[in-house]
Formats: C-alpha cells, sequence, structure tokens
C-alpha cells in the first residue's frame, strides 16, 4: 500500500510540471478538425522542456512503485490510489504555484483520502489466478486499440475529442496495469515472447502519447474524467473476474465503498488533470 501511494505522489506531482510543459510547447501544425489525435512532435517538443524531463523522471520512480503495489495488491486497491494522484496534483498546484481550491474541492481531496483508507482496510492479497494466454492476447489487442482510438480522435468535436482522448489513455494505463499481472517471470524468454509484456509496453506508450495530447488539445477536465473512468473500473473488474482479487473475509462491501468514494472525489479534482500554463497563474475555484 506504501507503494501505491508513493506511485501516485510521483504521478500527481509530475502531472504539475508536464502539463506546464506540454502547453508551453505550444500546438502542432496540422487543422484541429483533421489532425490525429495522437501528437508525436508535441512529446518530440515538450521533452525540450526541464519540467516535463522532471516530470518523466517521477514518472519512471512511480512505475517502478506501481508494478511493486501491482504484485502484492488487488488491481482494485492500486487502480484507486492511481486516480489519487489528482488530489496530490490538486495540492502540489495550491502549494507551488497558488492556485487556490475550493472548500468543495478540499472537501473531495479529504474523500479520496478516507476511500484509500476504507480500501487499505479492505483490501485482501492479490488474486491467486494465473492470466490466460487469451486474456493476455486480449490485453495486446486492448494496446492496438487504444492506437487506433488515438488516431480517430482527432476527427471528433471539441469535448469529444477530448473524452475520447482520456479515455483512450485511461484504458492503455489500464492495460499496462493487468499485463503486469500476466508476466510469468522476468527470463529473457518470456521478455522477448511474452504477449504481455508487449502489452505492457505498447498501451503504457499509447496511453502516454494519448494523454500528452489530450492535456494540449482539449477541456481538462472531460479528458481526466475520461482516464480515471478508463484506468479504474476495467481493470477492477478483470482482476476481479479473471484474476481472483478478493478483499478481507466479510468486508467486500467496505472495499466496494472505499472504490466508489476515491473514484468519486478523483472524478471531483478532474480539472487538475492539468496545472496552469503560467507559473504565476492563479486559478479561481472551479475553473479552467
Amino acid at each position: 500500500m506504501l507503494c501505491a501511494l508513493g506511485a501516485s505522489v510521483c504521478f500527481g506531482t509530475a502531472t504539475v510540471l508536464q502539463a506546464i510543459a506540454a502547453r508551453a510547447a505550444g500546438p502542432g501544425t496540422e487543422p484541429s478538425g483533421t489532425a490525429s489525435g495522437v501528437d508525436a512532435a508535441l512529446f518530440l517538443r515538450a521533452v525540450r522542456e526541464w519540467r516535463y524531463l522532471a516530470g518523466l523522471a517521477l514518472d519512471g520512480v512511480g512505475f517502478v512503485l506501481q508494478i511493486a503495489a501491482l504484485r502484492s495488491l488487488p488491481i482494485y486497491t492500486v487502480g484507486a490510489a492511481l486516480a489519487a494522484s489528482l488530489a496530490v496534483t490538486a495540492v502540489v498546484a495550491a502549494w507551488l504555484l497558488g492556485v487556490r481550491l475550493s472548500g468543495i474541492e478540499w472537501g473531495a481531496v479529504a474523500v479520496v483520502c478516507a476511500g484509500l483508507a476504507m480500501l487499505g482496510l479492505a483490501s485482501g492479497e492479490e488474486g491467486d489466478r494465473a492470466g490466460s494466454t487469451a486474456l493476455k492476447y486480449a490485453m495486446l489487442g486492448t494496446a492496438f486499440a487504444v492506437l487506433l482510438v488515438g488516431a480517430l480522435a482527432g476527427r471528433l468535436p471539441g469535448r469529444g475529442r477530448a473524452l475520447a482522448l482520456g479515455l483512450g489513455a485511461g484504458f492503455g494505463f489500464g492495460v499496462v496495469e493487468v499485463s503486469v499481472r500476466l508476466i510469468d517471470g522476468l527470463t529473457p524468454s518470456v521478455f522477448l515472447t511474452g504477449p504481455a509484456v508487449y502489452a505492457l509496453l505498447l498501451g503504457g506508450g499509447a496511453a502516454f502519447l494519448l494523454l500528452t495530447s489530450a492535456l494540449q488539445r482539449g477541456s481538462v477536465t472531460t479528458a481526466t474524467a475520461g482516464l480515471v473512468v478508463g484506468e479504474t473500473v476495467g481493470p477492477a473488474v478483470v482482476g476481479v473476474v479473471w484474476l481472483g482479487d478478493r478483499t478481507r473475509e466479510g468486508l467486500a462491501w467496505l472495499a466496494v465503498l472505499g472504490f466508489a468514494v476515491a473514484v468519486a472525489g478523483a472524478l471531483a479534482l478532474a480539472r487538475f488533470g492539468e496545472a496552469p500554463a503560467d507559473d504565476g497563474a492563479k486559478a479561481e475555484p472551479g475553473t479552467l
């Protein structure tokens, strides 16, 4: 659980740094109505910003902590903890950038913490079922589908594009969460031939590109809400139904409640999927 919370802190802080850098990188040259949702050129421009590189370093640390958590905890617990990174982002933005949080938003931060506390009390150990070969290839197919979503998203109108990019990124990160559990070992043969390894790499890379494009191109609140739903609900269902994730005896109701409360609190903080573009900007409560 400490690893899951540590990953949340890393990802939440990285979001503040990366979002500022993504906006500073500027838009691409393609028309917004026809451009692909995946803007690889945007990533190349963003990595010239030191804040983006610092965010990438934090993402790397967070990813290692996420893997450690997923090898010990149910997917639903880790997914909710990662969604809680929005609460971290809100607090970091208030501290470093002078963003003003409304009373409701501070309440949402407290709600996220309460939900995670409930999950921590109710979570059992990770499921003992080995993922089938069909599930591994299903994750690989989902990763390819995430890329397809990105390619088609640029043709949608503003909010539809933001939602598609956010959901696509969420499903991509969800593929990563499930694939970590499906990797059978650390032998060279597994890394060279295992479909779960390729699903993890492709899903994570595609999700990262879609998320970067979503932060720069559309409504942050819409995109982030899609991200939270995509990376929590689907992987949690896969963990319970196909991988045997369970709760402590008699505490299933507390786990369900904690998951719902944590995700709801994260959705209430969706505007913090991106920090203000200007370091010194003061955002009014409830605005983008």
